[in-house]
């Protein structure tokens, strides 16, 4: 399935339905009076978050959503009946904007949430509607309102509680698919990663969590370099990051530079998101020349007041003890909340 987190649509209430002009011509009944209906209200427009939604694709080949128009009215003061609403399933972290304004009408960031955002026009008037004492043949009728109607701009940023970023081949999809069910592609070349990733991660036997994890980082992401101004926002919901440190793809000083590097972006991209905790990850533990040189970088970032994490996705070793603090920093987070 295709990732797409940004679209475009149009949509409209439903129109109402137009009031009738009738009167009651019945054999022995003289003077009858009117009797024209009303229309039926137009429908209105409801957004819905669907939790087993993950990306905006059906949106791209559909563009245009309509409520039901109200039916006209009719004689024998029949009322028109009432359009059908629409509802727009949508995932969960979508954002609503008005796309000719460029204003944040709704952010929908609960499952099962529900926002109504447009409504039908009233149907209108009968003339049976209008029959007064002095006036009691009126001979008009009103017609239906039309439906609102928005051009709307949707954009997914997905809800997760931990992300994970990095340089390009630090490890984060190899480290998901290792604590998840998540299966994203795995090779030995930078940018493996073209879309986010969701994984679930399970602890303390009944417990889980969501990880999120983007495309690598490099310098000037945040201005459109590489993958990482597309993708950043997906990371700006979680609750700390997983920064993931690739001991063997740079010279001993480049460690900490990349590290700022990445910081630095996050910085520029949204000044908040600096504030979020940080676990450093040594990831590739199972190569010996890592092992030796996570002895001497880990109190580089310890000294910096980054708790630091060695693991091994491929040999499982260090995440279990990960998953474990991972879970219990979330508990205490969400203990706090409460």
């Amino acid at each position: 399935m295709r990732f797409v987190d940004q679209v475009k649509i149009h949509i409209k209430a439903g129109d109402g339905g137009r009031g009738c002009m009738s009167f009651r011509r019945e054999k022995f009944i003289p003077r009858g009076g009117p009797d024209g209906g009303d229309g039926g209200n137009g429908g209105d427009v409801y957004l819905h978050t669907d939790s087993s939604l993950t990306t905006l694709l059906d949106f791209r080949y559909n563009a245009h959503y309509k409520a039901g128009n109200g039916v006209h009215g009719m004689g024998k003061h029949m009322h028109g009946k009432g359009g059908e609403s629409l509802t727009i399933n949508l995932p969960p972290g979508t954002l609503i904007y008005n796309d000719e304004t460029d204003e944040l009408l709704v952010d929908l960031t609960e499952a099962d949430q529900t926002h109504k955002l447009l409504d039908g026009g009233l149907g209108g008037r009968g003339n049976a509607r209008f029959a007064t004492s002095t006036n009691r043949a009126p001979r008009h009728a009103q017609p239906g309102i039309a439906g609102e109607s928005l051009t709307l701009r949707l954009e997914l940023k997905l809800i997760a509680d931990v992300g994970l970023v990095g340089m390009p081949n630090a490890g984060k999809s190899t480290l998901i698919r290792a604590v998840s069910a998540a299966r994203p592609k795995v090779a030995d070349y930078p940018f493996t990663t073209l879309v986010p990733n969701l994984g679930v991660v399970r602890y303390a036997g009944f417990k889980s969590f969501v990880m999120a994890d983007i495309p690598g980082l490099i310098e000037g992401a945040s201005e459109g370099q590489g993958l990482g101004t597309r993708f950043l926002r997906h990371v700006e919901r979680t609750d700390f990051f997983l920064h993931l440190v690739d001991l063997t793809t740079a010279h001993e000083d480049d460690y900490l530079r990349h590290f700022n590097m990445i910081n630095a972006e996050l910085e520029h991209h949204d000044a908040t998101m600096l504030n979020k905790p940080q676990l450093v990850i040594l990831t590739k533990n199972d190569i010996t020349e890592v092992r030796e040189l996570a002895s001497t970088v880990t109190p580089m970032f310890e000294q910096l007041g980054y708790p630091v994490f060695c693991v091994s996705a491929v040999t499982g070793d260090g995440i279990k003890e990960l998953v474990e603090e991972i879970g219990s920093r979330l508990d205490q987070l969400r203990s706090d909340d409460i």
